[in-house]
């Protein structure tokens, strides 16, 4: 993305610059311009009766209407006002409309999220809502276009300034009611990585045998947590034997799935790391463990970092709450969608956190050579389903597209270059002529909003799972408290049950052989109601043990996160409060560090400097803060370890991200010091982990004296590891004056991967922070006044504005604000009173 819009920038650089110079002399009109109004009151033409909008002192509005209507009219609104650009721009990537925004750079983008055809699943998805559904969208979608009737350009947002120069003609549609339904499908590609996977998969065991693969990607820990140890589920024994994907060594599919990969980097480009490269954290208390006798439930989901976040923090409020207006609910919503995502309301709590269950399958097409728009079926040539489109580009003439569909879904190779040059896939005998196609839950009609809507009015453990089976894609681990003392864990969404193979590699598509037979019972999903442990944790660790009837995944992150919570929750001194918990989210303990220092240890050195500098982690409590010296000696040794053990083994699109994934790998060769992974290929001597670890500790000191100096107590974890909150499309321009203006760090943050303060970075990058704890949440049942939160910058996404970024500073110290919920103290801590009336 960074590149590409870096393309049409360039080009009027020249004017950009002069844009910067005015923004200075008349920045105060330009930038105040797009500031909403939070005081006084605004006459509209829907509301059916006046509503109260209070903001309190950190933006967040908390929405008083006497009507369903009304209440998410308001909330579309508001929306509008803080965050409209961010909206736009959203719905421009879940409609593969980016071309029309940003010009003809975007257009090979907008191929591939075209061929996937969010939007035209969004359609079919729309046609079979209920009534009260589209009652819902349709209000939001009304208040979104109130807002948009008074205002236009900057007067929206600043980004609008700048896009006037790239693009003139540009005009702001009105929204509708598909716009807040595709950014979930946005979501779901974004917490879906198994595609990703199979094509890794597929790509190493044309380099390396299978044994060698599963060491590289190693199955789940026998020791490690899992969710839930004894499934509350009704599911009978299944007796369906289970089948291998067998790997067929063939020359001419690498490079398509190189090319499909490629893609898939584009679209990380704007919406940031996805799969498992990102995770969450989420736990419930019973009573039984609290200082207050009562739950207390915690969350803190692990995405990408961005300016403005991803979460939008919001309070609805039914004056009165009743059957025709059930809601009474506070907590965080994605700009663009009406509801509270994840949050409570006055009689339960829930969070989420990503299961990365294995939903998508490549599939092998077999094409017929007289037509290139039919494929095999059972011995039969099928036709492909076509759809025509068209993709508009700024400035430019209109791209007609074909995207075709064969039984599986959209056949994603059409996007992805020269299907001759195809080097690697599983199963039988390629074909002469073939494609790829893609089966994915997401690309089936659903309802997940509904199951929102559903959680925010439910009252028990009955409605609230009501709600959680309309939870289809992306499937998530929610947990569950209410103010009735209980406690509880639901895994909803559709998961696959294959006729033969496990889903880890690209299978051939012509028989019915790999074909998806079912779908697992919601009944049969793993749930759990006041287990006798008094507690549920999940940090996207395995939701299972092996002796579950069904598969679910066969990827989870490696328990590291849930062991360290799992250890804190039990090993408390005495009954767990809130600052306990906000404790357990900020805690920096790298579990890794206590694998590999124990082995440092025991190195020998000839270098006194290294044998003094090693001393420093003797004593280390392997906690990661910012200003810790040992931190930052023991990151940089491992990201050279990493490099010295892998780089000569891997290409570089699979060096090792340095994550949970790679905690485990090392882990497991780690007692075995001749093994031939730690052989450095590049020299004729055979290195064994004792040299490599030497090596590494060595070229980790060089390194951090010559960037940090000689002095280890001037070393600084946080110095190293910063994060900027870029804006997702003008804050990656390229042009340092317009990303000065939108983005906002470097920041210094603590944690790190595959820790609990879940800081993500790249190993094979940069120590620069990629995902984050997107907000913290504790919900406190027993006094919901109790309950506190934040996310990573601040509820405005207008620059220069007093809530542009000042969460910042308290997300990485670990600090929460007050989750507020009565009304009158909503009233005493407004900065601003705003009524809608009709």
């Amino acid at each position: 993305m960074s590149r590409t819009i870096k393309k049409i920038l360039v080009g009027v650089a020249g004017v950009i610059l002069l844009i910067a110079v005015i923004l200075v002399l008349f920045g105060i009109f330009t930038v105040r311009r797009s500031f909403p109004q939070t005081d006084g009151e605004i006459k509209l033409n829907s509301p059916e009766a006046p509503i109260d909008i209070y903001r309190d002192s950190s933006g967040i509005p908390h929405i008083y209407a006497s009507t369903q209507y009304d209440l998410f009219y308001a909330q579309g609104y508001v929306h509008a006002q803080d965050r409209f650009w961010q909206m736009d721009f959203w719905r421009h990537i879940g409609s593969g409309r980016l071309a029309e925004l940003l010009g003809e750079s975007q257009v090979d983008t907008d191929r591939f999220l075209r061929t996937l055809g969010w939007a035209r699943v969004v359609e079919r998805e729309l046609q079979d809502l209920d009534e009260n559904s589209m009652e819902i969208l349709q209000a939001y979608a009304d208040g979104v276009n109130a807002y948009l009737e008074d205002h236009h350009g900057s007067a929206l947002s600043l980004e609008y300034a700048v896009l006037k120069l790239l693009n003139p003609s540009y005009q702001v549609e009105p929204w509708q009611p598909l716009h807040s339904l595709t950014w979930a499908k946005v979501m779901a590609w974004d917490l879906g990585g198994n595609m990703d996977s199979e094509i890794e998969r597929a790509a190493l065991l044309n380099m390396f045998t299978p044994e060698q693969v599963a060491e590289l990607a190693p199955p789940y820990s026998p020791d490690a947590p899992v969710i839930v140890p004894d499934p509350n589920t009704s599911a009978q024994e299944w007796d369906r034997p289970r089948y291998e994907t067998a790997a067929l060594q063939d020359d001419r599919i690498l490079d398509a799935l190189a090319d499909l990969s490629g893609q898939v980097e584009s679209l990380e480009a704007l919406l940031g790391v996805r799969g498992m490269g990102i995770g969450s954290n989420s736990w419930t208390l019973s009573g039984e463990l609290t200082e207050t006798g009562m739950p207390l439930l915690a969350n803190d989901p692990h995405l990408s970092a961005q300016m403005p976040s991803i979460w939008y923090q919001v309070a609805l409020h039914c004056t009165p709450k009743g059957p025709d207006c059930p809601y009474n609910v506070a907590g965080f919503s994605f700009a663009g969608a009406p509801g509270v995502i994840i949050g409570h309301n006055d009689r339960i709590a829930w969070g989420l956190t990503n299961i990365n269950p294995d939903v998508q399958d490549l599939y092998i097409e077999k094409i017929n050579p007289q037509n290139p728009n039919q494929y095999e079926v059972n011995g039969e040539w099928v036709d492909m389903t076509l759809v025509e489109e068209s993709i508009q580009v700024a400035g430019g003439e209109s791209v007609p597209i074909t995207v075709r569909y064969t039984r599986h879904g959209p056949v994603v190779s059409d996007t992805y270059g020269d299907l001759e040059e195809f080097d690697q896939v599983s199963g039988m005998e390629l074909p002469e002529h073939y494609a790829i196609s893609l089966r994915w839950t997401a690309l089936e009609p659903g309802n997940i909003f509904g199951a929102i809507w559903k959680f925010n009015a439910a009252e028990n453990w009955e409605q609230f799972r009501e709600g959680a089976a309309l939870f289809a894609a992306p499937a998530q681990n929610i947990v569950y408290a209410d103010v009735d003392g209980n406690i509880g864990y639901q895994m909803p969404g559709i998961i696959p049950i294959r006729n033969s193979g496990d889903g880890s590699l690209p299978v051939p598509g012509w028989t019915d052989e790999y074909e998806w037979i079912d779908t697992i019972p919601f009944d049969e999903l793993p749930f759990a109601f006041n287990p006798p442990q008094g507690y549920v944790v999940t940090a996207n660790n395995a939701v299972v043990g092996p002796d579950y009837e069904y598969l679910l995944s066969k990827e989870w992150a490696y328990g590291y996160r849930a062991r360290r919570i799992v250890e804190l929750v039990e090993n408390a001194d005495g009954p767990i409060d809130i600052s306990y918990n906000q404790r357990i989210q900020g805690d920096n303990k790298n579990l890794n560090a206590a694998n590999l220092v124990p082995v440092l240890g025991g190195i020998e050195f000839d270098d006194e400097r290294l044998v003094e500098l090693r001393t420093m982690l003797a004593d280390w409590d392997f906690q990661q803060p910012m200003d810790s010296p040992e931190a930052a000696l023991f990151e940089t040794f491992w990201s050279a370890l990493l490099a010295e053990t892998f780089h000569d083994d891997l290409p570089e699109d699979y060096w090792p991200g340095g994550g949970a994934r790679w905690y485990q790998v090392v882990e497991n060769i780690l007692q075995d010091p001749d093994s031939d992974w730690w052989d450095d290929k590049r020299t004729p001597e055979v290195e064994g982990r004792d040299e490599i670890f030497r090596r590494a500790f060595e070229i980790a000191v060089d390194w951090l004296e010559g960037l940090q100096g000689e002095d280890p107590d001037r070393w600084s974890w946080g110095d190293l590891h910063t994060i900027t909150f870029e804006n997702q499309s003008l804050g990656k321009s390229g042009v340092g004056p317009v990303e000065a203006i939108f983005n906002r760090g470097e920041f210094p943050t603590a944690g790190g991967a595959g820790i609990v303060n879940a800081t993500g970075w790249d190993a094979g990058e940069s120590y620069a922070v990629k995902s984050v704890p997107s907000m913290r949440m504790i919900v406190d049942l027993g006094d919901l006044t109790n309950s506190l939160t934040i996310h990573t910058t601040g509820q405005s996404g207008h620059a220069y504005h007093t809530h542009y970024v000042d969460m910042a500073d308290m997300w990485r110290n670990i600090q929460h604000l007050p989750m507020l919920w009565d009304r009158e103290a909503i009233e005493q801590d407004a900065e601003g009173h705003l009524r809608l009336v009709p």
